[in-house]
Parts: C-alpha cells; structure tokens; sequence
C-alpha cells in the first residue's frame, strides 16, 4: 500500500550568528545516554526515572548531531549546516504503544545552516503534522505538545544566543 501524507514544513530565519545558535542549541540539550538502552531489560523503571532527570527544560535530549556541511567539502563547497537528531525515548514510547509506525519519525531532526547571504536557518518537519498521519488522537495528542516544546526550544537557543526569531 502507498498514500500520500501532507507534511507541514517549518522555515524559520534565526536572528542569530551560526555558530552562536548552534553553541547555544547544543549546550540547551542535554545528551542522551545510549547504555540506558542496556539497563532496559534488566530495570525499566530505573532507566524510565534516569531519562525524566536527563531531559532538559523542553524534556528533550540530543541523540546525535551531524554535520552536513562538512559533507560538501568533497565537492569543494564547504558550508555551515547540522541536522540534530533530537526527542525523549519516553515521550517516543508514549506514542508508539499507541502506534508502533509514530517509531518512524521518533527522533525528531533539525537542520540548522547558514545561506549564502550568511543567515541562519532551520528547518524541520511540524511533529503534528508528520504523526498526525496515523489518526490516532493519542498519538496526536502528544506530537501537539512536540510542537510546542520544538518552537520552544528554537525561541530559547535564539534568545541566549542574542536575536529574536524571524518567520
């Protein structure tokens, strides 16, 4: 089976150098541990108590950031971008007991980049939208809040990094 999924995609200009935002963003999000990944068979309430401590004010974490505009150097154009891989392993559980397909967009991701005319950028997929697919209020429901704690996070970085967000 194949369908087609309206996604509604975010494009924000960040009043904010690059390198700031980015140091800013990625200081803002605490780390995601992956042993507690291993500790899950053996005691899942004690790995469920250690992420609410982890997660940060937006109850996110970074799971992972890649830098894509070094990945242009092999065409010589080497460029400022990242794509963070960002979420909650128990924010994702709430919605996949209720759907096991919301596990596709679970983490999130972000791309943040300067253009050329050396402003920056981010980009991202509106949670709501892309779990929204699955017509599951419960699984709505949660990515609804995703939204509101992505925009969150994004006003937050771009705050402490000195600007103001631009739409």
């Amino acid at each position: 089976m194949e369908r087609s999924v309206e996604v509604d995609h975010v494009s924000l200009e960040i009043n904010a150098d690059f390198e700031g935002f980015t140091r800013t963003l990625e200081q803002f999000l605490p780390r995601f541990d992956d042993v507690l990944l291993d500790e899950l068979e053996t005691d899942p309430k004690l790995v469920e108590e250690r992420l609410k401590e982890a997660a940060g004010e937006e109850d996110l974490m970074l799971f992972t950031v890649y830098d894509h505009g070094k990945l242009l150097n092999i065409y010589g154009a080497l460029k400022k971008a990242r794509q963070y891989v960002l979420g909650n392993p128990l924010i994702a559980a709430m919605m996949t007991r209720h759907d096991i397909r919301a596990g596709l967009y679970a983490p999130l991701r972000l791309l943040v980049y300067e253009a050329d005319d050396r402003t920056t950028h981010v980009e991202f997929d509106q949670p709501s939208s892309l779990f929204g697919q699955f017509n599951n209020p419960e699984v709505t429901a949660v990515a609804q809040s995703l939204d509101t704690k992505l925009a969150s996070l994004i006003k937050q970085a771009e705050e402490r990094s000195g600007g103001n967000s631009v739409t």
